[in-house]
């Protein structure tokens, strides 16, 4: 090393520099977290919230994508395709205003009690019929349905893809509700094998879900999220004692415009309407058209849904869909409604919309995963609680005061 060099790494001036430098990169937040024995350091204090602590639906979400793995959380939130549908679905409560009442009134003088089907409710709000719920926590199926009976006894429609059989979640309340959601076989003998199990364990309600179904909502990961290539998660797709079982999870090519649910026919239904002795409803009705069409083949109900944005890309949402359909009813039958409901203010716009009831799904998956059945029966109530604030404010005593004076819709 010259001279020169030796000058150049003495210099004062140099020193100083350096100095200054080391000084304000050890101040910096980056180095602070870099020096951290925590491989995952976080910006700012944070913590999870208590179930006390929840305030909204929302609340749950955060929780729930921490609670299970990230396949299940997946399958949970995500739609078909591009998720077009999915979006547009909750964007679609933003284009419905809700008047404020002249005068309001006090929540006290709010009863929303109403009677449907012959099912007593003190909500109008039951929870919708949702896949593999042990995945979410332990409690599962039976867990939701403890859930759902202390919320003020709400109906809970129960899932064909269950991982607890139905003939264990029936006996497991004292009190509740069960009705029994059911995918179409093309074999009557299997779909006769499932009513008489419905009706062994006192399900005399079925609601078949007819929407469209020509993918199994194609990420990459969702095959899997059934546990499996070939299989549909832990313990498997909840089959009704007796009935067979289910078809194997579709892959590659297969899984677009083969089998599913694109077969169905109304002779099907007409044949599935003489074995069911109970009330029969059709779900994922979104076209007025096939509204009445299921009142002409003896349904007694029909539920206004696009399966939460996971049946068919680039279609309405359902609450687009509702006002049409309600005026082609015109009352015959009751019309329930599901697909996005986050707050009480959007069970308000659908009922306004003309719906008799709404069904839960991801709300109260989300709080089912975060607190077992405690969440999801806080889920429930936040819901029941917000619409009754949400009434109150709009002037309405009572169920039948929610209507399509209390709104205004844009949907153009």
């Amino acid at each position: 090393m010259g001279d020169i060099e030796r000058a150049w790494l003495t210099n004062p001036s140099r020193r100083k520099a350096l100095a200054r430098m080391a000084g304000l990169v050890a101040g910096s937040p980056v180095a602070a977290a870099m020096a951290q024995i925590d491989p995952h350091p976080l910006g700012e204090h944070r913590r999870a919230l208590s179930l006390a602590e929840i305030q909204t639906i929302f609340d749950f979400e955060p929780l729930f994508f921490g609670n299970v793995s990230r396949t299940i959380y997946d399958y949970s939130a995500h739609g078909d395709g591009t998720e077009w549908s999915l979006r547009r679905n909750r964007q679609a409560f933003d284009w419905v205003d809700i008047i404020p009442g002249r005068p309001a009134v006090a929540v006290s003088q709010v009863d929303l009690s109403s009677e449907m089907l012959g099912l007593k409710m003190k909500f109008p709000i039951v929870i919708a019929p949702s896949s593999l719920q042990v995945n979410l926590h332990p409690d599962g199926e039976i867990g939701m349905y403890r859930a759902a009976t202390a919320a003020s006894n709400t109906m809970m429609m129960l899932s064909a893809n269950n991982q607890t059989p139905v003939t264990q979640v029936a006996p497991a309340v004292t009190g509740g509700t069960l009705w029994a959601q059911y995918y179409a076989h093309e074999d009557l003998a299997t779909t006769q094998q499932w009513v008489n199990t419905f009706n062994s364990v006192g399900c005399d309600t079925v609601v078949v879900t007819v929407d469209q179904q020509a993918a199994y909502y194609p990420r990459t990961l969702h095959d899997r999220n059934f546990g499996g290539r070939g299989g549909r998660g832990a313990g498997g797709r909840g089959a009704a004692a007796g009935a067979a079982a289910a078809p194997p999870a579709l892959t590659g090519a297969a899984r677009y415009g083969v089998n599913g649910r694109i077969w169905y026919t109304w002779q099907h239904f007409d044949a599935l309407r003489k074995m069911v002795k109970g009330q029969l409803l059709i779900k994922g009705i979104m076209d007025p058209e096939d509204a009445l069409l299921s009142i002409q083949h003896g349904a007694d109900g029909i539920v206004v849904s696009n399966h939460g944005g996971r049946s068919m890309d680039f279609g309405p949402s359902s609450l687009e869909a509702l006002p049409e359909i309600v005026a082609a009813v015109n009352g015959r039958v009751p019309i329930l409604f599901d697909s996005g409901i986050r707050r009480g203010a959007d069970c308000f716009k659908a009922l306004a919309l003309g719906a008799n009831a709404v069904c839960l799904g991801r709300a109260a998956r989300w709080g089912l995963a975060a607190f077992g059945s405690a969440g999801a029966q806080r889920a429930m109530e936040i819901l029941q609680q917000e619409l009754v604030q949400t009434a109150a404010t709009a002037g309405c005593t009572k169920l039948s005061d929610i209507n399509k004076t209390k709104i205004r819709a844009d949907f153009a």
